[in-house]
């Protein structure tokens, strides 16, 4: 089976001599991306595209414009959009393993082609541009950086930017995910004891959830991805074997880990990982989500990120930009500590592209490791490596392995665009990167400056906040110090998009060198709002009436205890509060679509947290009020 054409294979000719030699390939699909980050798929007949590859290569196939999420771009009177292959990254064959083909006995293969949307034959648009975009910018601007202040060289293994080859960034992420049996219901109490107690953290699997997760690393390795480990997280109780021999009740957590790549690359790659993991498990009876908060209580999905940045030499060499010269005195080089301020100082623009769903927001919550804080640990010392789980933003590194040091970024989502997380990510360092080279910084100076108190002056950071803690971020420090060191944590999709209008020089960032222009950016801010309008709209709100008109009265008048009846008069109280309108007044629900109905979203994101206070209110009085009926 054929699972690869790798990027060295790309030729027309020898596109077609592969393809030829794997009839088990029936179809064609180019995988662009909107600036929603959902992907196109069509199934072209392989024969067609042989026939005619070289103009597919040029012109590949054209879609409309209204079935793409690109807002004030393609729009219904101006709609065109083409789909053009990208010949510079891996390109993988997706299987139907419910599809045989006969004759070579094989699945029925779809080779998928991530490509480019180009708008009018003249601008391309969508996720994977801006990325491209942000690769184009960190390499150009390091280059000309360090160029224009040699200084740096003093802590670099290399003597001049004529050296360089290449810039190199580097990414790859850590995919969790939840799967189940279909139609099962979570048990809170149960989850949150397992979590508590750590019942499921790196235990062995078992039955089904093993089987599937050994064949996914097994085919992951089949498309080069290089595994590195998978395993069981802190999510999930213990599978139970039915009367049938087979295991029934499966709820659990696992994560999935590969080798980094370069940064278009990594984020290609996780969607194909993605897509061969939900194959799998759904083939072995389970259902899988990469839903960042599936179970509200416990434990959700992140995507841990990690980024570093590379200069490929003309030696041969390769050199990780980040790493210090001499590791026994310093964390970083400056260019690591520059990169580490610019993410960290120009976060809150970062964020509206990683907290854009109220998926993620329902993750990013105060506690139990969640990355609310926009702070960062490098370690307590240089031979005591960061592993504070608390913070936002980690330095890895390995003094034996300068090759290794890295940023992890906790925030991202299994379900978050990569590729737009990658590029504001790689845009906000290149920042800090131009004001640490640009002020002549040694290390132990931004070391220093990282290192600030809150009201002490820096010469990039801002006065009145801190950027590096190595302490228990939510044992440590009250709400109260959070939010003055760190910042408020948006709450809201809502809250969240306003950075883009709350804050226009740190906006600015993500325009240097064309990452973003104006008119992507506000494409992006309409695609977030609308979704996020839609959402509460149409399928919060309702799975909320739901939940109310599940929470009914269970007891007797005549066998029930007065504990009971002030239990439900407190559980009514808040379902007539939430779902059922008055003539004099409307229940909170109602009020929701109103506001959103009206264009008042400053008013329904107000109204949306008190709507998921109450609703946690509801949920925890009903179960106490079930709890004493006999």
């Amino acid at each position: 089976m054929l699972f690869t054409i790798p990027v060295e294979e790309h030729t027309a000719e020898r596109v077609r001599e592969i393809l030829d030699g794997h009839p088990e390939v029936k179809f064609v699909s180019l995988v662009g991306l909107d600036i929603g980050g959902h992907d196109t798929d069509e199934k072209i007949p392989v024969g067609l595209f042989k026939k005619d590859m070289e103009q597919f290569f040029r012109q590949g196939v054209q879609t409309d414009g209204s079935s793409v999420v690109l807002p004030r771009i393609a729009v219904l009177n101006n709609a065109r959009v083409d789909i053009i292959p990208d010949l510079s990254v891996n390109w993988y064959v997706d299987y139907n393993f419910d599809q045989l083909d006969m004759a070579p006995n094989a699945p029925v293969g779809t080779l998928r082609i991530p490509s480019y949307l180009v708008h009018n034959d003249i601008h391309t648009v969508g996720s994977r541009v801006i990325l491209k975009n942000a690769i184009e910018a960190m390499d150009k601007g390091l280059r000309r950086l360090l160029a224009e202040n040699p200084y740096v060289f003093d802590y670099l293994p290399f003597r001049s930017a004529d050296e360089i080859e290449a810039v190199e960034l580097t990414a790859a992420t850590e995919l969790e995910f939840w799967v189940k049996t279909p139609d099962d219901k979570a048990d809170l109490e149960q989850l949150s004891a397992s979590q508590t107690m750590k019942e499921q953290y790196w235990k062995r699997t078992i039955g089904p959830v093993r089987s599937a997760l050994e064949m996914s690393l097994i085919l992951l390795d089949k498309y080069g991805f290089e595994v590195e480990m998978g395993h069981k997280e802190v999510g999930g109780v213990k599978a139970k074997l039915g009367h049938s021999g087979e295991f029934d009740h499966v709820m659990e957590q696992l994560e999935i880990d590969w080798k980094y790549s370069l940064a278009m690359q990594a984020a290609d790659n996780e969607n194909q990982v993605k897509y061969v993991v939900k194959d799998v498990f759904r083939r072995y009876g389970l259902d899988v989500t990469f839903m960042a908060k599936p179970v509200e209580g416990v434990a959700g999905n992140g995507e841990h990120t990690h980024m570093g940045v590379a200069a490929k030499l003309k030696d041969g060499r390769r050199v990780n930009l980040f790493s210090p010269l001499d590791p026994e005195r310093d964390y970083m080089s400056p260019i690591g500590f520059g990169a580490l301020m610019g993410l960290l100082k120009n976060y809150e623009v970062a964020e509206a592209f990683i907290a854009s769903t109220n998926d993620a927001l329902n993750r990013l919550k105060p506690g139990f490791e969640a990355p609310v804080c926009v702070v960062a640990s490098i370690g307590h010392s240089v031979d005591i490596p960061s592993r504070n789980r608390t913070v936002l933003a980690g330095l890895v590194r390995d003094k034996m392995n300068p090759l290794s040091t890295r940023f992890e970024l906790r925030s991202p989502t299994p379900k978050n665009n990569t590729y737009l997380v990658l590029a504001v990510c790689y845009a906000a360092m290149l920042d800090g990167i131009r004001a640490a080279l640009e002020a002549g910084k040694s290390p132990r100076e931004l070391e220093q400056a990282l290192s600030k108190e809150y009201g002490e002056e820096a010469f990039y950071l801002e006065k009145d906040r801190v950027y590096r803690s190595e302490k228990h971020i939510y044992d440590e420090y009250t709400q109260e110090e959070r939010d003055r060191c760190f910042g408020k944590a948006p709450l809201t999709v809502w809250e969240s998009i306003q950075a883009l209008d709350r804050y226009p020089d740190k906006v600015q960032v993500l325009m240097e060198d064309g990452v973003f222009d104006e008119t992507t950016l506000l494409s992006y801010k309409e695609a977030v709002i609308d979704q996020w309008v839609l959402e509460l709209h149409s399928r919060i709100i309702p799975e909320t009436m739901s939940l109310v008109r599940e929470c009914r009265k269970l007891h007797e008048d005549h066998s029930c205890t007065d504990y009971d009846l002030m239990n439900w008069s407190r559980v009514q109280d808040l379902r007539v509060y939430l779902g059922q309108d008055k003539i004099e007044k409307k229940s909170l629900l109602t009020r929701i679509k109103m506001e959103l109905n009206n264009g008042e979203y400053e008013k329904a994101s107000a109204l949306q947290l008190e709507m998921a206070e109450k609703a946690r209110a509801l949920v925890e009085g009903y179960i106490e009020y079930k709890k004493n009926l006999l």
